[in-house]
């Protein structure tokens, strides 16, 4: 590690080996750990925190999208973003490897992603990704490496009780992931790693800047790395041109007020690009895919009092009773509001706010909290406007 600053490893030793949540039965000196790098800052302090702490470091990078077509540096994964990682590698005295994962990632994330959209929902598809691509490869790698864990750059803790791994929010809060991680369940908790989550961001700059890291003012990438500059819409018509479709806008009672050129254009909540003329503004409330339908309304219209979620899972691999208080985010900059769950019966669960919430789309996560540490979540797969639900 002679490439390191001195002064720098020595802050890392001090952190890594802080009697604190981050390392709480986690790795000790002389354990493998299979690292995701991906090239920016937060991962690569991770992976020199955890060798600071003495561990067998190995970095694992996945090339997942093609970027040739962006006409930005804000994506992830890209060329620039391997030689970073590889970069930081050989600066921390690890073996780095990178695994093509485009095709995987465009049948698992990228389709789904277009089909969603279709379908009139809105999805999330680091969580996906999460999933099916990054957890599960690492995983395996893992495996075939004899590593003992994996470890992440994610802005989330991960602690351990006596009985049972807890998942916890990162201590920034204006970069918590935590959102992105509630399907990690007790096995996948007891192997996994998430070195940063201790530290806000000025410190994870503040350190890679100490140990020489040339990623240190890196600029964050963005969530969704496979579109370019946010244009959701263009890009789903790109790759599913033949099934987009025009269809009508209406308003609350069914009446036409509008039309669109696709449903996948609009996400509920939305005001902005509606292109209706009306006495007040209007906002969209519903996407109706199979009438080709988005439904507009004025926003004391848009309410709801709660939600159904679908494919849920509990981290702690227990399932809450009935009636059980807790509270909910509905999107990942959402601040969590109170609410109990009404029925909880296998995957499924009905949901009601402690107050009206705007913005339920159907597609988007529905995480549970008590205080900092997520208890589960699933997929919201309708919101209820009234108290009714199937």
């Amino acid at each position: 590690m002679s490439g390191l600053s001195e002064t720098g490893l020595s802050e890392a030793r001090s952190i890594a080996t802080t009697p604190r949540e981050l390392v709480a039965s986690g790795p000790r000196p002389r354990d493998r750990v299979v690292v995701a790098m991906s090239g920016g800052v937060d991962s690569s302090v991770a992976a020199a925190l955890l060798v600071a702490q003495g561990c067998e470091v190995v970095g694992i990078s996945l090339r997942l999208a093609d970027h040739r077509e962006r006409s930005d540096s804000s994506g992830c994964c890209s060329l620039d973003d391997f030689r970073d990682a590889a970069r930081v590698a050989g600066a921390l005295g690890v073996p780095h490897y990178v695994f093509d994962m485009r095709r995987e990632f465009e049948d698992a994330v990228i389709k789904p992603f277009a089909s969603e959209y279709l379908a009139g929902r809105t999805p999330s598809p680091c969580i996906i990704c999460n999933r099916e691509i990054k957890f599960s490869l690492l995983h395996e790698k893992a495996r075939e490496l004899g590593a003992k864990y994996i470890a992440t750059g994610h802005y989330a803790r991960r602690e351990y009780d006596g009985a049972r791994f807890r998942l916890r929010t990162g201590l920034d809060g204006s970069k918590d992931q935590s959102y992105f991680l509630f399907e990690l369940g007790q096995d996948e908790l007891s192997e996994t790693l998430f070195p940063i989550g201790e530290l806000d961001k000025s410190e994870v700059r503040r350190l890679a800047g100490e140990l020489g890291l040339d990623v240190a003012s890196k600029p964050d990438s963005q969530e969704i790395c496979f579109v370019a500059d946010g244009r959701y819409a263009e890009f789903v018509e790109k790759i599913a041109a033949e099934r987009t479709r025009p269809g009508r806008i209406v308003d609350q009672d069914g009446k036409q007020i509008g039309s669109h050129d696709g449903v996948h254009r609009y996400t509920v909540g939305q005001r902005r690009g509606l292109g209706v003329a009306a006495a007040e503004p209007l906002y969209v409330s519903e996407l109706r895919a199979d009438a080709a339908e988005v439904v507009a309304v004025p926003r004391d219209r848009l309410g709801r009092i709660g939600l159904v979620a679908h494919d849920v899972s509990w981290t702690s691999g227990e399932q809450p009773a009935q009636g059980n208080r807790c509270a909910v985010r509905i999107r990942h900059r959402h601040s969590p509001v109170g609410c109990t769950l009404e029925r909880v019966a296998g995957d499924r669960a009905v949901v009601f706010f402690d107050n009206p919430q705007e913005g339920v789309s159907p597609g988007q996560a529905a995480v549970f909290y008590d205080g900092d540490e997520v208890v589960g979540g699933g997929w919201i797969a309708a919101s209820i406007e009234d108290g009714t639900c199937a």
